[in-house]
């Protein structure tokens, strides 16, 4: 089966050029063709050597993912679903605002970490994405929206991106890091380190090795101020604790493009929103850590058993944060009418997991209480 040039970073087509018998500027040109103006064609790539475009057409493609639907909500925003075999589908969410526009990336068919208030991981886990799959859907998204915006030539649509859709970034870490190259590359994308976002919640090992190979924005899932809730809400945090996370975090900021971690915070109702909770957090980072606090509205679906908490509980909660000196927002929830809003993404899942029987027998032996943060 032809090799897809979707998958492979600079380097990956330097070494494939060379194994052409092509010199290492074939895989630049070959490069800006794909990502910079949208190529699928080898014939329509006129500054190659018609004999390179022979050889590329007898081993390799260049394969995006089939479009299974799309959803434009009413505030703009964009939901793409693409099929990736074997009955699974991810989807991809593109969020326009006045100064940029941000891409939602999946790194996984589903997801294995099971956070207590993500759709998605009570769909379950089938798979990692390629890197190919992974580029893909910014492939697409990109020159599509271009022509659909009809941009200049040169000029991007997406200036930001953030690896926050379906899955866990950090486990597909193999897959993951050459993408971020191509995003990052001036051959490819273009895009600042800055600009280029990694959601985890929180495999520390893996956020050490990033720092090292590829150190772009990182946000935290944090959603706790202790090991006790956390536990019940993000259970990865069993293996890797806060104050282990913590000092992971801090060791990034030695290599990242940001001087401060970003902390995401899920807001639910009587679990993790109380001024009491507010002030633990304080006291866990103030000093500690440089950071920002990004609330985030719970958007509901059945399974969770929770709620959103209220607009005066969250105000009150980043009151005490922003008193403290720490810079807190509330993130403005986007797309939630077509389900794209942060913690809906669910896409097809064929699990390998049983993970709607393994969440629901967690949610009936540790229930979360309702006033003290802790379990019942």
């Amino acid at each position: 089966m032809p090799v897809n040039l979707l998958d492979f970073d600079l380097e990956g087509l330097a070494a494939l050029c060379a194994g052409l018998g092509e010199k290492r500027f074939r895989a630049v040109q070959l490069y800006r063709w794909i990502h910079q103006k949208g190529a699928s064609d080898f014939a329509h790539m006129s500054d190659l050597a018609k004999g390179l475009r022979g050889k590329l057409a007898a081993v390799a493609e260049i394969r995006g993912l089939p479009l299974i639907s799309e959803h434009v909500s009413a505030d703009g925003t964009i939901k793409w679903l693409f099929d990736v075999g074997g009955g699974n589908a991810v989807e991809s969410v593109y969020i326009p605002e006045d100064d940029r526009g941000t891409l939602c990336l999946s790194s996984q068919a589903g997801c294995a970490v099971g956070c207590r208030f993500c759709s998605t991981g009570h769909q379950g886990f089938s798979r990692n994405l390629s890197t190919g799959e992974i580029v893909g859907q910014l492939w697409f998204a990109e020159h599509r929206l271009r022509q659909r915006l009809a941009l200049p030539a040169g000029e991007r649509a997406i200036d930001n991106v953030v690896m926050m859709g379906m899955g866990e970034p950090l486990q597909n870490y193999d897959a993951l890091v050459p993408a971020l190259r191509t995003m990052l590359s001036d051959h490819g994308y273009g895009l600042s380190r800055r600009r280029v976002t990694v959601s985890t919640s929180g495999l520390t090992r893996m956020i050490d090795r990033l720092r090292n190979d590829c150190p772009v924005a990182l946000a935290v899932s944090l959603h706790a101020p202790n090991d006790k809730l956390r536990d019940a809400l993000v259970p990865l945090n069993r293996k890797h604790g806060i104050d282990e996370l913590l000092d992971a975090c801090v060791r990034y900021l030695d290599a990242a493009p940001r001087d401060f971690i970003t902390f995401e915070y899920c807001m639910l109702d009587g679990v993790n929103d109380t001024p009491e909770l507010a002030q633990e957090l304080v006291r866990l980072v103030r000093g500690r850590v440089p950071c920002k606090f990004n609330l985030i509205p719970f958007n509901p679906f059945p399974a969770s058993g929770l709620k959103r908490s209220s607009r005066e509980r969250v105000l009150a909660f980043a009151r005490v944060l922003q008193d403290a000196g720490i810079v807190t927002t509330i993130r403005k929830t986007r797309g939630d009418d077509i389900d794209a809003a942060c913690g809906q993404l669910a896409g097809e899942v064929q699990d390998r997991t049983n993970a709607r029987e393994r969440l629901a027998l967690r949610r009936a032996v540790i229930p979360i209480a309702a006033t003290t943060g802790g379990l019942l």
